[in-house]
């Protein structure tokens, strides 16, 4: 059994969807649980919703709402030319529970209606990729992986209950006279069936826990570019394939930021020795990478990118020293507000750190933090990091920049800087 996952631009219009079928179809003689992102930009567009929705801007939301709406049905008279056929009826009626849902007053837990919102985007993705494999390509079953994946209730970052989920997704997986089942990434429920999402881009997280649960050969994650690349094709032209990683390097570089592997997605595959495949839905013949128990002398340099970033300066209003209380205490709210932290560095009387311009978040962070230390920020910074770096990588991304912060370690430097434009 092989688990495929398929991002946003692999279902973004009805050519899409069909390159899909295409690529199930190499695989006649295999039984594959497929997971799917929400279509394009729809979790963008979800997210908009949802700030309207708890902004009170009904006018701006209905917008979205409409707009968003016919994105959708716009994919549909692509895929479908029978206006009787019954995903029609299954995708209205998951608009017409999101407008239901859109009409009650928002709760006073912003993370609570972000994840009971944004579902909608794999909700729909899934409804209509799962017809259209089932009426063209292979015999695919529906799965709502909210019935199977349980977790906590950490609204948009929730922890996997691995033991009842392994469980139910046993209970639930189950092939019959199918060979393709279709269900959802980034999605889970708690015990409750309150929905859950495991943090933002988490589908890829989320084949790699059905692998894990269903001891799957392997995993293959479809994007739009050839494999996992030593740097993002926006900012360097001349990228090279990593054609192999190890579980390491792969954590690594998830971990620091690539955006091709979800951080979390290593581990669960490196506990039963499942291999990743990270491959190009443009060109399916193409190997792409491998991530897998494998060893090699070293790596050429991979370069990660993290635009939009802060620093965070902290100290205490007393000027002692920073100790292990301040801390505890800055981390406490760091995660109460579920910011996190991208780079730390200490000294004596300072705690400095890096994060994402995750405006909502950020500001309550600060706020926070200025009842008890004094705080001072700055915006505009990109956070870089090199792995397997040499005085010739750490030039290239130097030109016309002004150094804020660097940490070295012995594979992995990171560098704070700032255009100087």
């Amino acid at each position: 059994m092989l688990v495929f996952k398929f991002g946003g631009a692999s279902v973004k219009s009805p050519e899409a969807v069909r390159n899909i079928g295409e690529i199930l179809q190499r695989y006649k003689g295999e039984k594959i649980v497929v997971v799917v992102s929400a279509m394009g930009k729809t979790t963008n567009a979800l997210e908009r919703i949802i700030d309207f929705y708890t902004g009170g801007k009904s006018e701006k939301l209905n917008q979205e709402y409409k707009e968003l709406k016919a994105y959708h049905l716009g994919v549909l008279s692509g895929l479908f030319a029978d206006k009787a056929h019954q995903v029609h009826v299954d995708v209205e009626d998951l608009f017409e529970d999101m407008a239901d849902r859109l009409t009650r007053e928002p709760t006073m837990n912003y993370d609570y209606d972000y994840d009971q919102l944004i579902c909608y985007g794999e909700l729909l993705s899934t409804t209509i990729v799962s017809h259209f494999l089932n009426s063209s390509v292979a015999p695919t079953r529906w799965m709502d992986i909210r019935r199977s994946l349980k977790t906590d209730n950490t609204y948009r970052e929730a922890k996997v209950d691995w033991e009842l989920s392994t469980q139910l997704v046993n209970k639930h997986f189950v092939f019959r006279d199918e060979r393709i089942l279709i269900t959802q990434g980034f999605l889970g429920s708690t015990i409750n069936d309150q929905t859950t999402s495991l943090g933002r881009e988490g589908s890829d997280y989320t084949a790699a826990i059905l692998a894990y649960m269903l001891r799957a050969e392997s995993v293959t994650i479809w994007k739009d570019v050839p494999g996992v690349l030593n740097a993002d094709p926006k900012y360097f032209d001349d990228t090279i394939l990593l054609e192999k990683l190890s579980y390491l390097d792969a954590t690594e570089l998830a971990y620091f930021g690539t955006s091709v592997i979800h951080p979390k997605t290593i581990k669960p595959l490196q506990n039963k020795n499942i291999n990743l495949h990270v491959r190009s839905f443009l060109d399916p013949d193409a190997s792409g990478t491998l991530v897998g128990n494998l060893s090699y002398s070293k790596l050429i340099p991979s370069f990660i990118f993290k635009m939009e970033q802060v620093l965070i300066r902290t100290s205490p209003l007393d000027f002692s020293f920073i100790n292990e209380h301040n801390l505890e205490e800055i981390f406490g709210i760091f995660s109460k507000h579920g910011l996190k932290i991208n780079l730390m560095q200490n000294s004596a009387l300072s705690f400095k750190m890096i994060v994402n311009n995750d405006k909502r978040r950020l500001r309550l962070v600060i706020d926070e933090l200025e009842e008890k230390f004094k705080v001072d920020y700055q915006t505009g910074l990109e956070l870089v990091t090199i792995r397997y770096f040499d005085q010739s990588t750490i030039d290239r991304v130097m030109i016309n920049k002004e150094l804020i912060l660097e940490q070295r370690g012995v594979h992995n430097i990171e560098l704070v800087i700032r255009d100087l434009g």
